[in-house]
């Protein structure tokens, strides 16, 4: 499984055409205490760079952008019941929805761990 990061403090976990999609803990770190996750529909298609989900803070709301094109074939129900797992698990159990890859392609202008930790300093 390989992970990749955006420069929108999007991460994502490819496991073969399936890609799990999440806010990095630098995000959330910013963000301070969520309150508040919108999840996009089961079946949604997305295009890559588009607005796919809202998660709101005591401080601002942001967009979670797609990171690539694709089909949205899970969410992760437990944030709309519990959504201080961002705060607690933003890399973990606090994913927000998984996608059927369209484009693999698509993966190559993303970044590894240590160009995200280089981006982040």
């Amino acid at each position: 499984m390989t992970t990749l990061y955006t420069s929108d403090h999007e991460w994502l976990r490819i496991d073969g055409d399936v890609a799990t999609i999440g806010i990095t803990d630098y995000a959330q770190s910013q963000l301070g205490d969520v309150v508040f996750v919108e999840l996009p529909k089961v079946g949604r298609s997305l295009k890559k760079a588009e607005a796919a989900a809202v998660v709101e803070s005591v401080k601002a709301a942001s967009d979670v952008y797609a990171p690539i094109t694709g089909e949205v074939i899970e969410v992760n129900e437990e944030l709309a019941a519990e959504p201080a797992l961002v705060n607690s698990d933003a890399g973990g159990k606090a994913w927000f929805f998984k996608l059927k890859i369209s484009d693999k392609s698509e993966l190559g202008g993303l970044m590894d761990e240590a160009a995200y930790a280089a981006h982040t300093a």
